[in-house]
C-alpha cells in the first residue's frame, strides 16, 4: 500500500452514515439535503492527517447514486480522479431498505411514525430479496473497480455500518422478535457482502461493525441512536452519533498509518 502524503486528495463517498446527518449542523456551501456534518468521520480524519477533503457523502444515497447522478447531484464517484490518494465509503443500507425496516420494526402502532411534522401508520417490514442483495454486491464491486481505475494511486477503504441491533435488544429499542431478527440479519449480510467485495477487488475494510459491538444503542456508551435519540449530537433515529464518528476517525487513522501501509 502507498503512504498518504500530507495535503493528499481525499474523497469521501457514502450515505448518511458517512455524512453524519444531524450531528453538529451542516457544512457551509453544501447541499442541505445531504446533511454533511462538520463532525463526520471524513472531516475529522482529514484534519488529523492534513488531507484535502472532497466530501461527496449524502443522506439517502444508494450505490446507484455513487455510480450515477441523483437529480441535481452528479455521481459521487465523479469526484475521484488521478490525483486522489484516499477514498472512504459507507454505503448499501439504503439499497436494502435498512432504515425503513428499522423504523417499521421499532414503530409503536398506537403512535405511528412521525416525519417532518406529519404522522403516518407504521410501515410493514419488507425483507430484501435475493435480487436486492445481488444488485448491491454488483454495484459495490463496480464502485471499487471504478475507484481503482480512476485513481490508481488511491487507497480505498470500505467503512462498515455500526452495529445497531445487539443479540439481546433492550426494551428501549421497542423491537419485535421478528423485527430484531430481520434487521440484525440485514446488518450482518451487508457487512459480509462488503468484506467479500473488498477482498475480491483489492480494497481495505474498517470493521466498524465489530468495533461497535459493545456500543449499540442499548450500551452504557452508545455509538448510535435507537428509535428515540436524545441530544444535539444524536438526533436522527438509528444512526451513528458524534462518538461513533470520532471513534471511526480514530480507527481509520490507525489503519492508514499502521501495518496496512
Amino acid at each position: 500500500m502507498t503512504s498518504l502524503p500530507s495535503g493528499g486528495r481525499y474523497v469521501a463517498l457514502g450515505s448518511s452514515y458517512a455524512a453524519g446527518t444531524a450531528i453538529g449542523g451542516i457544512k457551509p456551501d453544501t447541499p442541505q439535503r445531504c446533511g454533511r456534518s462538520p463532525k463526520n468521520y471524513a472531516t475529522l480524519l482529514a484534519g488529523r492527517l492534513g488531507l484535502q477533503l472532497d466530501d461527496q457523502t449524502c443522506g439517502g444515497a444508494t450505490t446507484a447514486h455513487v455510480l450515477g447522478p441523483w437529480n441535481e447531484l452528479a455521481p459521487q464517484i465523479a469526484a475521484v480522479n488521478a490525483a486522489t490518494r484516499l477514498v472512504t465509503i459507507t454505503i448499501g443500507g439504503n439499497d436494502l431498505g435498512y432504515m425503513q425496516n428499522l423504523g417499521g420494526a421499532s414503530c409503536n402502532a398506537s403512535e405511528g411514525l412521525t416525519y417532518n411534522g406529519k404522522t403516518y401508520p407504521c410501515p410493514a417490514l419488507k425483507p430484501p430479496t435475493v435480487q436486492d442483495y445481488a444488485r448491491l454486491e454488483s454495484n459495490l464491486r463496480a464502485i471499487s473497480r471504478k475507484v481503482h481505475a480512476q485513481a490508481p494511486k488511491a487507497r480505498l477503504v470500505f467503512v462498515q455500518y455500526v452495529k445497531l441491533v445487539p443479540d439481546a435488544p433492550c426494551p428501549a429499542l421497542n423491537l419485535s422478535p421478528e423485527g430484531a431478527l430481520l434487521t440484525r440479519s440485514m446488518g450482518e449480510s451487508l457487512a459480509t457482502i462488503t468484506r467479500r467485495v473488498a477482498a475480491e477487488t483489492g480494497a481495505q475494510v474498517l470493521d466498524t461493525d465489530e468495533l461497535s459491538r459493545d456500543h449499540s444503542p442499548c450500551a452504557a456508551v452508545p455509538w448510535s441512536a435507537g428509535p428515540k435519540p436524545l441530544g444535539p449530537d444524536a438526533n436522527t433515529p438509528w444512526h451513528p452519533n458524534a462518538a461513533a464518528h470520532a471513534a471511526i476517525a480514530d480507527a481509520l487513522e490507525k489503519l492508514l498509518q499502521g501495518a496496512g501501509r
